[in-house]
Order: structure tokens, then sequence, then C-alpha cells
């Protein structure tokens, strides 16, 4: 899961980063509203974190504008204002959720958690394929009743995938959702960590289907057939 925060203050931002990568979440982050702005439209990204009061663009006109151009990513908004007005401004400017200053950082990841089981499917906290399972909220990963360990990075490609199930996936995409944008990642890398996923969800279990599958000159889907 790809994550973008806007947020001028650049301690509370580099905190919640901090706390979302430790949650496995890949993290962007804008100082100021133009850039994040930028980001929001070029990018793809399940979840926005954008702070009220931005230097160059607030953030009640980043949430228009991207509502404007059918840009529908989930708006988590923060400000450290509590009047209802404020309040109002967000939402009905296309803000999905508002989260006061200061918060819990356990509040905030609720919310996050809220949000992205929203989208066409509610999923809810536990995804599945056949018989393995995923749960997002204690990342534990089991393929019948095997616990599979994995890494934060092995774990996220998994949720992306189980999230995109019976769909192909380009190696491009995948690296936009698991990946933060400034992290220096190879074509390649996808294929390794793929790799990785396969050794722990797949062959150990010979005597069952296949779940991850490439198609070539495509990429990769989870499912259970080709």
């Amino acid at each position: 899961m790809r994550i973008l925060i806007i947020e001028d203050e650049h301690k509370i931002a580099n905190s919640i980063k901090r706390g979302l990568e430790q949650e496995s979440y890949a993290v962007d982050v804008a100082f100021d509203g133009e850039y994040g702005f930028d980001l929001a439209s070029t990018e793809d990204y399940d979840v926005i974190i954008l702070d009220l009061m931005l230097p160059k663009m607030d953030g009640v006109e980043i949430c228009r504008q991207l509502r404007k151009n059918n840009i529908h990513t989930p708006i988590l908004m923060l400000t450290a204002r509590d009047q209802l007005d404020d309040k109002i401004k967000g939402l009905n400017a296309g803000a999905d959720d508002y989260l006061v200053k200061p918060f819990a950082f356990a509040e905030l990841l609720a919310r996050i958690r809220a949000l992205t089981r929203r989208p066409k499917e509610a999923l809810g906290a536990v995804l599945t394929i056949k018989d393995l399972s995923l749960n997002t909220l204690t990342y534990q990963v089991k393929r019948g009743q095997k616990e599979i360990k994995l890494s934060r990075k092995e774990f996220a490609l998994l949720e992306y995938l189980i999230r995109n199930k019976d769909k192909i996936l380009t190696k491009d995409q995948i690296i936009n959702h698991v990946w933060n944008y400034d992290a220096d990642v190879l074509l390649n890398t996808v294929e390794v960590y793929i790799g990785y996923l396969r050794n722990k969800i797949d062959k150990p279990f010979r005597n069952k289907p296949q779940l991850i599958h490439t198609i070539r000159g495509f990429g990769y889907k989870i499912g259970e057939g080709k």
C-alpha cells in the first residue's frame, strides 16, 4: 500500500512516515501544497494524508482540484484547528475523513485502514485467496494452518497482489504501490521479490495449486489459475 503525506511541519510528517513504514506502507512526503498536488495528480496512491494549512496551495484547494480532475484517492485531512466550519470545508471539498492534531498514531492508523477497506469491494482486515490468508492488522500470513513469515516488503507486495487478485499487474504498477517515489528500484527487483514470495507461499506447498503466476510480456498476478 502506498501513501502520500502532504504536511509542511517536517517533524510531524517525518514522524508519520516512520510510523507508517514500520507498518509496511510505502510512503512519500511533500512539504508544500504545490508539490503535494503534483504528486497526488501524477502518481497512484491508496490514501492521501493532507494537512489543511499548507504553503503555496492549501489542503481544501488541493482536495477540490483532485476531485475536479476525477482523482478519487481516499483523503484523510489533518488540521490543528477543531472548529466545525473547518471540518465542513474539508469534507465539502471531497475529503473522506478528518483528524484533529494532536492525535494518537494508533487512531491515524485505524482511520487509514478504514479508508483502504472502503473501495470497491469492502475487503475487511483479513484478505484471502484460496487457502492463503493475510491479516492486515496482525500481519499474520497463513496457508492452510501453516504460518508464513514475511519481511515487511514481502508483506506489502503480497497485500497488493491479493487486493488485486486475478488482475495482471505490471512491474511498474507494483513498484509504484510497494516502493516509495524516491526509492531507487530496478524492474528486476520486482522479479527478486516475486521469487521470495514464491519460495514461501507456493514452493513449500507442492500438493496445492500455485497462486503466483508470471504472465510473460505483461507482469504478474495472484489467482487460482493463469
